[in-house]
Parts: structure tokens; sequence; C-alpha cells
């Protein structure tokens, strides 16, 4: 792919290491360019990197009026050796293009996915955190821009990627566990929808469902299926449990989940990690009783920018709760998160594939 790159003034963007004098907040900061390319006449062209600014587009946008758009995140990390790796980068351009296919998006080969985000990376390398759990977050998105009203798929789009030098998500780090509202009031997806997908206007229907939890004092809300007996998902995280056996829960990927990456992960290394992973469809109903009757020892969330976000306790409408290990993050819950972090900044070796170095060209 020819990627043609426009630089800020060497005075107006960073050629020094970024040392941060003050822990990072998590996605607020910016790198000083953007990747961007345009979609027209039946294929995606005129890709390049500029400085990091605003869109132009038309009020009439069919992204703007009909949420015509995908995303991504991903992460990368600075090894021992002083160069940055993405980690699972060829699974979030895998699963970019799956959201692409269920919003009638014109899909992107992962390898052109990839270039654009390792070149990106190169190019602002010097935006890369240098402080303890720190990372470099990456967000592609595509995003609609036909300007039309009527309700059909887009004939234009832009492909975008951005990057955030990033603290952990939770400001405290992994350190403390949360609590999740079990409600039969909100749905995030119904069979045959975007579930699966990760599109803007699920995280958009989820925000309503966020204050509600906030409401009683919990993190987020735990997603039941449609008809309100199993288990899905754990606000933007892949759910899991875990018994006094030792053995991890997760629901299984459906129409209605989505496909976490670090849900996978675990999956693929359980031997490495000594633990059993099981999935399939497991009934609210049963699960709070486990809890109650001690058989549920340990739970959490799955997800990209968390990693791990251990459940101390469900909360209900009513404002009773179960408390899953005295409120505390259980030890397999820990030697998972621990282990799986290692892998990220190459601490232990990774299995083939997973880290990809960012070559130096620029």
């Amino acid at each position: 792919m020819d990627i043609k790159i426009e630089l800020k003034p060497k005075s107006e963007r960073r050629t020094t290491p970024f040392k941060p004098s003050e822990p990072l907040p998590f996605g607020k900061l910016r790198t000083d360019h953007m990747f961007m390319m345009d979609y027209e006449s039946g294929q995606w062209n005129n890709a390049r990197i500029v400085p990091y600014s605003d869109f132009h587009i038309a009020p009439g946008a069919i992204s703007l009026h009909y949420g015509q758009s995908i995303f991504e995140g991903a992460k990368a990390f600075q090894h021992d050796d002083g160069e940055i790796y993405t980690f699972r980068i060829d699974k979030n351009a895998k699963r970019m293009n799956h959201s692409a296919d269920i919003l009638c998006i014109p899909q992107i080969p992962e390898e052109i996915q990839i270039e654009a985000i390792h070149t990106l990376i190169d190019i602002d390398r010097n935006w890369f955190p240098l402080q303890e759990d720190a990372s470099l977050y990456i967000r592609p998105f595509i995003f609609a821009t036909q300007d039309s009203l009527g309700v059909h798929p887009s004939n234009t789009y832009t492909f975008a990627v951005i990057l955030s030098p990033s603290g952990p998500y939770y400001a405290e780090g992994f350190t403390k566990a949360i609590k999740l509202l079990i409600t039969k009031k909100f749905h995030r997806a119904a069979p045959g929808g975007t579930g699966s997908a990760k599109a803007a206007g699920n995280y958009a229907a989820s925000l309503k469902a966020g204050e509600f939890a906030a409401s009683k004092s919990a993190s987020q809300v735990l997603y039941l299926s449609a008809d309100n007996r199993y288990i899905e998902e754990a606000g933007a995280m892949n759910h899991f449990h875990i018994d006094k056996n030792g053995t991890v829960y997760i629901p299984e990927f459906t129409d209605t989940v989505l496909r976490s990456i670090t849900s996978e992960s675990v999956i693929e290394i359980q031997d490495k990690l000594g633990v059993k992973v099981v999935q399939g469809r497991f009934a609210i109903d049963d699960f709070i009783k486990d809890i109650k009757e001690k058989q549920i020892t340990e739970a959490g969330g799955f997800g990209t920018a968390a990693v791990i976000s251990p459940v101390g306790e469900y909360v209900f409408e009513d404002g009773s709760s179960i408390v899953v290990n005295d409120g505390e993050i259980g030890e397999i819950t820990r030697h998972i998160y621990d282990y799986y972090t290692s892998i990220q900044r190459g601490k232990i070796e990774a299995p083939k594939g997973w880290n990809r170095k960012v070559e130096r060209k620029y």
C-alpha cells in the first residue's frame, strides 16, 4: 500500500520520548498524526497520514443519521528491547471486517489495516508513554460519509486510525473489584441484530443502562439474553465466572455477544494458564444460586481496555446484593491478569504471531 505522509512541522510534533510526570488517564490524549483512507467508486484509496485534526463531513452524512459506523480497540506495548509491539492486531483486523459485513460496510484486507496501524505507530512512536502499566491505545474506525437522507448503505466511507497514550482503564489499576447490576430492564442486543459487531450504535444504546447502573452504585449492567434467562455481557465486556474447582466459564459467542479478543486469548492459552475454560449458556437463576452457595468463587469481565475487571458484588434493583469472594479480587483472576499482561509486555513468551514488532521505517 502506498501511504502519503504529511507530517506536522518538526517544531510542533513530539521528537523526544514521552515521560509523563503524572499518572495518565485512559483515552484522553492523542498523538500528533492520524491515518485516513477513503472508499469511493467501489474501492479503498488515498491512504495517507496527516496531522491530527477535525474531519470535514457533510451534515447529511449517513453515519450521523443512521449510525453506519464501526470501530476497534487494540493496544501496543514497549518491550524490554525498546521496541513497540502491537498485541493480536490481526484479530482486531479480522473482527473489523466481521463488523463491516454486518453493517454493510466494504471490508479492508487485514494486512492493509495492520500496515496502516504500524506505519502510524512508527511515525508517532515517541508518544509511547514511558510509565508503568501504560500503553498506546489504538482506535481504528470506519464511518459512512455519503450525503443522503435515504435509508440505505452509504456509497462512500472513511477509514481512520488514531492513537491514545493511556494509563490503566481504571485510575486505581488492577486493585479493586467492581459491582455489576443484575436487572431485566435493559438488553444489549437481540438475536439477528448487531450484537456481535463492534458497532457505534451498540455503545450509544448502552449509555442509559450505564446511568441506571450508576444510580444503583454499580459500574455497569450484567446484560441478559432477550428472554432474561441467560447471562450474556458484563457492560462492554465478556462476562466470566470461576467455580470452586477453578474452572473458568465464559458465555458462548453468539450473534448477541461480541467476541472478545481477551476471551479468545484466554481460551487459547488455558493450558499455559493451568486452568480449564468452558463455554456455554449459563442461566442467571443458577448463577445467583451458585454464588449464594459459594459454588462460584470469582467473577469478572474480559475486555481490551481493562483486560480484566474483577467483580466483587452483584446488586439488584431493590438494593439487595450478593458478594463474590468477600468482594475481593480472586487468586485465579489475578493469576490470569498477571500472566496475560506479562505476555502483552514481552515478559513471558507469547504464542507465535501474538506480538507484532512495529518496524522502524520513518
